[in-house]
């Protein structure tokens, strides 16, 4: 496994095992940021009039899951102190991610750039369906590799 620093634009990485969003999970997240929709925690319901027939996770949980992700594709870094999240270019929830579902992320490195603070990373990610095999998000992603002194 490389470290953020041994990567080179082109470098494709893949999430190495699936990842079950559970209903826990979907609560939990629910509960952080305020948003309780019942499409989100409401399986009755959900059953009944819901196009998915179960609940789905939120499109930002799915995005929040990523760092945990890419992390598991890097081995760390004796020279980098952090890697701060810098920001998103785009981002696309393609398919719903349904409760008990598992997710795999992929990373691309498409640009390095050189920064006061340290090196800018942007990464093209996909999130990935298990049931589908189709992207449920995509998105390019900047992160910041702050060397240690």
């Amino acid at each position: 496994m490389k470290t953020l620093i041994d990567l080179q634009v082109g470098d494709t990485l893949e999430q190495p095992q699936w990842l079950v969003v559970t209903q826990s999970m979907i609560d939990q997240f629910a509960e952080a940021t305020g948003d309780h929709q019942w499409i989100h925690l409401d399986k009755e319901k959900c059953k009944r009039e819901s196009p998915f027939s179960t609940t789905i996770a939120h499109g930002f949980l799915t995005a929040s899951l990523m760092p945990k992700a890419f992390s598991e594709v890097l081995e760390e870094s004796d020279k980098i102190a952090s890697t701060i999240n810098y920001g998103i270019d785009n981002l696309r929830f393609l398919e719903p991610v349904k409760c008990e579902d598992s997710v795999k992320y992929q990373f691309k490195l498409v640009e390095t750039r050189v920064k006061p603070a340290g090196t800018l990373y942007k990464v093209e990610a996909s999130c990935v369906l298990k049931s589908s095999g189709k992207p449920a998000l995509v998105g390019t992603f900047l992160m910041l590799g702050v060397l240690k002194p």
